[in-house]
């Protein structure tokens, strides 16, 4: 039977997973690398080690499973968003490490571009706001800093792209200079309602247009990997970027349907339909997925550090050796206490936006220890939660469609796994957490895309009928603790801005 392999190319690992037919997970394999901090705030990835770690991923996949490369149908690719390579399109060397999305190096540029009033034009076009997560400014720094590099991009021997890009690029053996609209939408560079590279953008960030991919659909071909790495040519027919690919793995299909995928960040993503609603609280409006041309949009709140809280107790403070021990920590921690943890190692996210925030704790006394460390940390992950929950249901009562109060929220990532956090995340949102059978959702939407570019998997409506619940947490907290507790937060927050 044809089987479908996805390759997840994520912020601190890199997956494959081989697919059957019914995308039911035959085989997985996955590789850590390393994170490169050269100064404070900034964070780069070795573009070697991102492409090493995928096609050993991806070989080891295939080999656990006993697959004939013949009979993989298609290959899809989903990927960390907004991190920016450059690489020389006659060597296909990179002339930089990557600049990952957490870097925040470009931040002044966003202040002195903000400060001349051009934050109402990237919002326009964008959905998006200036802020240093996003490719545009990382790639205006890489062409300002590095030797020449503005020049060679002016005559074309440069080629600018995300970890998909680059990928496909490296897949294809330079055949294909591609992107998908899930991943060119999180640029800064591509306007979301016209569909296409926006040319005023470029000339703010002083982007060359000809270093930029071709953007296709998030099903559709994108060439096809060079013989010698799989024993055959694999075609690639799916492209999404890692929150886009949830969401569909979600089978968020529906308008109003909502979803957070706990990994290193969290991301939320509302489907608000062919329409792009503009926020006015400080959410994202981007592109959920394009399929047949046809674009449906997302209102998204990011939070960077949710399952990066948990790497911090056990890296840096070293209270933990597993992530698995946080569990047993928070049900021991002192009820009495209460700590607030604002984990803003990079800044704060949405709602609030805060490149200059940086993490702090508050509430410690002499009695505080691992066990309230640990609680407030995955605490943290609950109350950001609730803050974009909120932001989601301002900004549809002010487009008319209603809040998304009381919604089912389907969680995955690796977080989600914690029977603790999800617990606390229904109580702090009042509302249903769906945690799927499948978790490896945005793989998983990753292989639904190639596999019906394929022909070998259903239709949205098809797929969707397939989502497996595998448990419901109901919220359990009285409304007066949950407001408290709330309130706590928002105080800790205020605490913590910058400004």
């Amino acid at each position: 039977m044809p089987s479908i392999l996805a390759v997840d190319q994520g912020t601190t690992s890199t997956r494959a997973i081989l697919f059957d037919d019914r995308l039911h997970p035959v085989a997985m394999a996955q590789q850590e690398f390393p994170q490169h901090f050269p100064r404070p705030g900034w964070v780069e990835h070795d573009p070697a080690e991102l492409w090493a770690t995928t096609v050993a991923c991806a070989r080891t996949a295939i080999a656990r499973a006993g697959a004939d490369p013949a009979a993989i149908a298609a290959i899809g690719i989903t990927n960390q968003r907004e991190t920016t390579l450059v690489w020389d399109r006659a060597t296909g060397e990179p002339i930089h490490p990557a600049i990952v999305w957490q870097d925040r190096r470009t931040a002044d540029l966003c202040d002195r571009l903000r400060a001349a009033g051009h934050e109402a034009l990237v919002r326009a076009r964008t959905g998006l706001l200036l802020d240093p997560y996003f490719s545009a400014t990382k790639l205006a720094w890489l062409l300002e800093h590095i030797e020449g590099a503005r020049a060679r991009a002016e005559r074309g021997e440069l080629a600018f792209g995300t970890v998909d890009s680059f990928l496909i690029w490296r897949l294809t053996g330079g055949q294909v200079h591609a992107t998908d609209a899930t991943n060119a939408a999180r640029t800064m560079l591509y306007d979301i309602r016209r569909g296409g590279w926006d040319a005023d953008l470029c000339a703010l960030f002083g982007v060359p247009m000809a270093m930029l991919p071709e953007v296709r659909d998030c099903a559709d071909d994108f060439g096809t990997t060079v013989p010698e790495l799989f024993g055959r040519g694999i075609p690639i027919r799916g492209v999404a970027g890692d929150q886009q690919a949830a969401a569909m793995g979600q089978a968020c299909f529906a308008p109003g349907m909502v979803k957070a995928t706990y990994g290193t960040g969290c991301f939320a993503l509302l489907n608000t339909g062919a329409t792009p609603v503009d926020s006015h609280n400080r959410l994202l409006t981007t592109l959920a997925w394009q399929l047949d041309g046809r674009r449906t949009y997302a209102l998204e709140g990011a939070i960077f550090v949710a399952g990066a809280v948990v790497q911090w107790l056990r890296d840096g403070l070293k209270l933990i050796a597993t992530a698995a021990e946080t569990q047993a920590l928070a049900e021991a921690a002192d009820p009495a206490q209460r700590l607030y943890l604002v984990p803003a190692f990079t800044g704060l996210g949405a709602p609030y936006w805060d490149a200059g925030a940086r993490g702090a704790i508050f509430g410690l006394t002499r009695n505080s220890g691992p066990a309230e460390f640990a609680r407030a940390a995955l605490e943290s992950v609950g109350y950001q939660t609730r803050d974009l929950m909120e932001a989601m249901a301002a900004d549809l009562g002010t487009a008319g469609g209603g809040g998304p109060e009381g919604a089912v929220l389907r969680v995955d990532g690796g977080m989600a796994a914690s029977d603790w956090t999800m617990q606390f995340v229904a109580d702090i949102l009042g509302a249903p957490v769906d945690r799927p059978v499948l978790r490896e959702t945005t793989a998983l939407g990753a292989a639904w895309l190639a596999g019906m570019r394929a022909g070998v998997c259903p239709d949205a409506p098809g797929f969707a009928a397939a989502w497996a619940l595998d448990r419901r947490f109901a919220p359990q907290m009285v409304a007066d603790r949950r407001e408290a507790l709330y309130a706590g937060w928002k105080g800790a927050v205020r605490r913590t801005l910058s400004a």
